[in-house]
């Protein structure tokens, strides 16, 4: 097929650099650029080619690429090495010849209307008394005890044990994410379609809690050993998190049905209703099914947990269904399938979030996941 010899060419370097661990930031820029990552993602290498150029080491690179769910470093050396994560070379590459649909079936996406924005820093405020403050980038917002920038909001900590207890509510719409530092010093980062009460201020000697009422967010505590031995707290309706040690991630979506608690460092205590309580090793995921009200610990990457405030999204062995409501949230939008076949499909990668949700769309396609996708407004419907 045309450009066979040079496709090898290029997927050589690739898997050999990843194989010996020797890719030259210099190289990237001829491996990776646009038109070599548009003809990898359509795989222009025919059958024979394909068995003829596979050997046994590279298979093992790839297969190692595809099949491994626990090496962290290999995620992030793979975002590092696509420097863009809508491309996914690699990544698609490796679909291509894992995949079974033809290549040469080309349909160009339909868009109408199409008004899908990357997701940015915006949030509204809900104050004491009921007001609500808009805060979004390029604004501004202070009071006696908080101010903000439009990316975050940073609560003083004067007003500790100095007057009645007021709550706040920061609320971050789809399409949004924010960050708090709380009036204890503690940071918490909040991801689309999530909700989080608070206190502007904590009381001397007792519980710092907080209230996640629904949505996604990464807390780093500020220890009780510089509160009086303060306990901090994060309350949800099916749970309650006493933080024994610092950085930990909840996932608790109202549309989903389980909870997730993953502990970064230190150590949390789990308590539910009814049942015993379950700690947390850092690296460790509890997973409480809201239907059965079952609980189960399982060992994960946690840097695919929680890559999400750090503008990455990283997958491994997740669906196209799951990847999707990830994206629905982040870029505001409604995400059909046409064919339910493709909900089950699952994917390693990484993605951007300042990416355009169309260029991710293509990659997708591209990479045979999916045959086609149509815009609609804000509706996706993927074929």
């Amino acid at each position: 097929m045309h450009n066979s010899e040079e496709q090898k060419t290029i997927l050589g370097k690739i898997l050999d650099s990843l194989a010996n661990d020797k890719l030259e930031e210099s190289q990237t820029t001829e491996i990776l650029s646009k038109e070599n990552r548009k003809r990898i993602a359509k795989g222009l290498l025919d059958e024979k080619g394909d068995e003829a150029y596979f050997d046994s080491e590279k298979n093992e690179v790839l297969s190692s690429i595809v099949k491994d769910r626990n090496n962290k470093t290999s995620s992030k050396q793979i975002f590092w090495l696509l420097g863009t994560a809508a491309c996914l070379v690699l990544f698609a590459a490796v679909t291509y010849f894992l995949t079974t649909q033809d290549p040469n079936q080309i349909h160009e996406p339909i868009m109408v209307d199409t008004k899908i924005e990357i997701g940015t820093d915006k949030a509204t405020l809900t104050l004491q008394d009921g007001t609500d403050v808009l805060l979004e980038q390029g604004t501004s917002y202070q009071t006696t005890y908080a101010n903000s920038d439009g990316k975050e909001i940073i609560y003083s900590s004067g007003l500790q044990g100095k007057s009645e207890v007021a709550y706040n509510y920061l609320e971050i719409p789809r399409g949004g994410q924010f960050k708090v530092q709380l009036a204890d010093g503690t940071m918490v980062w909040l991801n689309s379609g999530s909700k989080l009460k608070y206190p502007v201020a904590f009381e001397n000697g007792v519980d710092r809690n907080v209230e996640l009422l629904y949505g996604e967010a990464y807390f780093d505590v500020s220890p009780s050993t510089e509160h009086g031995g303060s306990r901090f707290k994060v309350l949800h309706d099916s749970q309650e998190i006493e933080v024994l040690g610092t950085e930990f991630n909840i996932k608790a979506y109202p549309e989903e049905s389980y909870i997730l608690t993953t502990l970064v460092e230190g150590k949390v205590s789990l308590n539910i209703p009814e049942k015993d309580k379950v700690i947390l090793e850092p690296n460790e995921q509890s997973q409480f099914n809201i239907g059965t009200s079952t609980i189960q610990t399982i060992e994960v990457d946690v840097y695919n947990e929680t890559s999400w405030r750090e503008g990455i999204f990283s997958f491994k062995a997740k669906t196209l269904s799951e990847i999707m409501t990830v994206l629905s949230r982040w870029y505001d939008v409604e995400i059909i399938f046409s064919n339910e076949s493709l909900e089950t499909l699952e994917f390693n990668g990484v993605l951007g979030k300042d990416e355009k949700i169309t260029n991710l769309l293509t990659t997708f396609k591209e990479a045979n996941f999916i045959n086609a996708y149509d815009v609609n407004n804000k509706t996706i419907l993927l074929k």
